[in-house]
């Protein structure tokens, strides 16, 4: 029964990892891209101003990730424009998005239980980006672990990585947004994906690369499901990082902050002496009023 059951797993597995991208899964990965680039502020504006403008921020969107895996691995970055049937469908996507009359192509993917299957699909292909980036950069690098795991990782979350490029287009520029200080619960699970494709593909993780992406698959589609459904943003390796940060690294996150507030909250309990506090500027200032009057009554003396 476990041998029926783990050939079923296989071959469902195997199945899973042949099923094309192209146009189902490319479409829906298009339009939550897209769909994310019109929640940003101003976006819509810039669209009727500066379209074309608007159309690369939609193309980096959806082929960043491609970008920069080629500038990783010193390739042609404009080499995917080549792919003329994508760019077209993003396009199009693009467009309906922005310029549909009555929003109505907008209203239609945004409701919530059809945003949620396209979420689902686009998890799907960021997967499967994953691992044919980590198969090319081992092309590449055979032993080159970092290497691969640096190109599955922007394969997977090229677009977030490279946000900051992404806001100059649309003439904003907010460094404290970078996505490096700041990652989002699909960059993480990107950066462990990469990990875990690059021990299977150097043979150190005993499973098959199909079997793999099934099962990462599933955990991605899962995860991002629950999170766009309940409109959180929070992550699921936060309560994981909050045990093995401390151990590996001091402190957790926000560490520094915490601290110093504290140490404003202590200062405020001893009566405020702290050096800004107003009690010690009062202080100060009776001391140098005093010290006027007594070299006052001195040079009155002398005089």
């Amino acid at each position: 029964m476990e041998l029926l059951t783990a050939l079923s797993l296989g071959e469902l597995a195997l199945s899973f990892s042949r099923v094309p991208l192209f146009p189902v899964f490319d479409l829906s990965y298009f339009i939550v891209s897209i769909l994310y680039l019109k929640y940003e502020p101003g976006a819509v504006e810039l669209s009727r101003r500066h379209p074309v403008a608007s159309w690369l921020c939609a193309m980096l969107h959806c082929f960043g990730s491609y970008i920069l895996a080629d500038l990783l691995l010193g390739e042609p970055l404009i080499d995917y424009f080549s792919n003329n049937s994508s760019i077209l469908l993003a396009s199009a996507v693009w467009y309906l998005i922005f310029f549909c009359p009555l929003d109505l192509f907008y209203k239609c993917v945004c409701f919530l239980p059809v945003k949620l299957i396209f979420v689902a699909m686009k998890e799907v292909v960021r997967v499967r980006k994953i691992a044919v980036g980590i198969h090319h950069a081992h092309h590449h690098y055979h032993h080159g672990w970092f290497v691969m795991i640096a190109t599955g990782w922007v394969k997977g979350s090229g677009v977030a990585l490279m946000s900051n490029f992404e806001q100059l287009l649309r003439g904003v520029w907010k460094p404290e947004t970078n996505e490096i200080l700041h990652m989002s619960f699909p960059t993480k699970a990107s950066l462990y994906g990469a990990i875990l494709f690059t021990l299977q593909q150097t043979r150190w993780l005993p499973v098959s690369k199909a079997t793999l992406i099934f099962i990462f698959t599933m955990f991605m589609v899962s995860c991002k499901v629950f999170l766009t459904a309940t409109h959180s943003h929070s992550s699921p390796f936060d309560v994981l990082e909050s045990y093995v940060c401390p151990v590996l690294f001091g402190t957790g996150l926000g560490g520094d902050h915490h601290h110093n507030n504290h140490g404003g909250a202590h200062g405020g309990a001893h009566g405020g002496s702290g050096p800004g506090s107003p009690h010690s500027a009062m202080a100060a200032k009776s001391k140098e009023e005093l010290s006027e009057g007594s070299r006052k009554k001195k040079t009155k003396k002398a005089d």
